[in-house]
């Protein structure tokens, strides 16, 4: 215990013990019902003003994983795998907000003056500035992929996040529409015998300025 705070505890430990997957069991499979509910839990990390700015693709079966894997440098847990998730951010875009802030109104979280509140500052963050939109697309993206990461893990399951890919010839054989990007892949599933431990990190001492 420091400060209040518990430092081990199973949350920690699956973050803790969370490595890379090199090497998957191809015989195991992941039902839509188990792809879904770690996509619904992805789409539980934070977003800038609620605008949940991501889509998820999943490439689950064979057909699917063989047009993914010549335009993904013919990467083993893409046929391996049970699911690769091709992760779309997309374009931070404030005239959605009131949309995905009406279900907050709608259940007393919010009260419905403030919808402007929120809307109007990120007009000015984000309208005439296209490298923020972008920007925001990979920070959602990226953060939605994170908690999918650990939750895999939770699940005893292993997952490869991916940039090797050629984003042009993943947006046009999926169909990403103009203002999504293809964040990376994740392939999760099975891990069979033979990966890496986790690898040891840089000592905090390097990296964090206490100020």
């Amino acid at each position: 215990m420091t400060n209040g705070i518990t430092m081990t505890n199973a949350v920690i430990e699956c973050i803790l013990s969370r490595s890379t997957t090199k090497k998957y069991d191809p015989a195991v499979t992941l039902s839509d019902d188990q792809i879904r509910e770690l996509v619904r839990i992805g789409t539980t990390a934070p977003t800038s003003f609620h605008m949940q700015n991501w889509r998820f693709i999943a490439v689950r079966t064979p057909e699917a994983k063989a047009r993914l894997s010549p335009i993904a440098w013919n990467q083993p847990p893409i046929t391996d795998a049970a699911v690769t998730f091709i992760v779309c951010g997309q374009l931070a875009d404030s005239s959605v907000i009131p949309e995905r802030l009406a279900p907050l109104v709608e259940a007393g979280v919010m009260p419905a003056a403030m919808v402007p509140d929120w809307e109007i500052p990120a007009r000015g963050l984000y309208m005439e500035y296209p490298q923020r939109q972008r920007d925001e697309a990979v920070r959602s993206g990226a953060i939605a992929a994170t908690a999918m990461i650990y939750a895999a893990r939770s699940l005893a399951l292993g997952s490869t996040p991916m940039i090797g890919f050629d984003a042009e010839a993943v947006a046009r054989e999926f169909g990403l529409a103009e203002d999504e990007v293809p964040v990376m892949l994740l392939s999760v599933g099975a891990e069979r015998p033979g990966n890496w431990p986790q690898k040891p990190r840089r000592p905090v001492a390097d990296v964090l300025d206490l100020v």
